[in-house]
């Protein structure tokens, strides 16, 4: 069993709270602002720091966190993960700040690779937060929607990782230090290609990697970028598993996935295709 708050403690200095945006400290196994707003912190270890007025919308469901610690585990990503924590390691950072964070599984890396590092992991999911308080001894984890104000303090991460998640350009800029790194990781075009229009997935915008330039525009200027290649042969279920690891999962139920899969080769080649982005505050 998890003790509370034991992964939260070493970057509880670094939260505010989402009510007043006052300084939140650690007491009582909870998180606490001077006026008086509280925060319980699960057994589990994370904290929901939503305000009382926000829906989860699509956040991951248990099924899709289960199916994302499956998949990852396995290794299938490792080779993207592994140059993510590479790249973030040579900024040599303090405190990083995973942005929809989902199971942990990224930033664990990175932490494993930037030992004088702490992190936290941000994501809109309860469930995916109980996975991520637990993914490293040096990582907390707390419930909160990229799409509001984070409870972060100013400048207080020297980096944010961004993978597969929404990107709020002006909240990372205000939370990243002056001289701060932001991360992207986005699918290319090329990526599950073979099994896009068989199984009826999600397509990738071929435009995406422009239109996060231009999102972040103002806020970051491009530093680095990588084009990430690979292949995985899987079997039936493990391109279920992926599957219902992503957003596809919300518009292609599982019967339906099964159905379109008997008509392709057990087991296949699947295409792995990444941009990973690095990104320099502006001032």
């Amino acid at each position: 069993m998890v003790d509370d708050g034991r992964m939260l403690a070493d970057v509880a200095r670094y939260l505010v709270c989402p009510v007043c945006g006052a300084d939140l400290e650690m007491a009582d196994r909870g998180l606490h602002c001077q006026a008086g707003h509280a925060f319980d912190i699960a057994r589990q270890g994370y904290a929901n720091l939503l305000p009382g007025n926000a829906r989860p919308g699509t956040a991951d469901t248990p099924e899709m966190v289960r199916a994302r610690g499956e998949f990852l585990g396995a290794g299938h990503f490792t080779a993207l993960a592994d140059r993510l924590a590479r790249d973030v390691s040579r900024a040599d950072p303090s405190f990083v700040v995973d942005a929809g964070a989902g199971t942990g599984y990224y930033l664990s890396r990175i932490l494993d690779r930037s030992p004088a590092a702490a992190g936290l992991a941000l994501d809109i999911s309860k469930h995916a937060a109980r996975r991520a308080a637990k993914a490293h001894p040096r990582a907390g984890a707390i419930v909160a929607d990229l799409w509001r104000p984070l409870p972060l303090r100013n400048g207080a991460a020297d980096t944010v990782v961004n993978v597969f998640a929404p990107r709020n350009a002006a909240e990372f800029h205000r939370v990243l230090r002056d001289d701060g790194l932001l991360f992207t990781v986005t699918p290319s075009p090329g990526h599950l290609g073979s099994l896009v229009e068989p199984l009826g997935l999600l397509s990738v915008d071929r435009r995406k990697t422009e239109r996060t330039d231009a999102a972040l525009a103002g806020y970051f200027k491009l530093d680095s970028r990588e084009n990430i290649e690979a292949e995985a042969v899987l079997t039936h279920d493990e391109v279920t598993t992926l599957v219902g690891m992503g957003p596809s999962a919300h518009h292609v139920p599982v019967e339906q996935l099964r159905e379109r899969l008997v008509r392709l080769p057990d087991p296949l080649p699947v295409p792995m295709s990444f941009v990973l982005s690095g990104y320099r505050r502006l001032e």
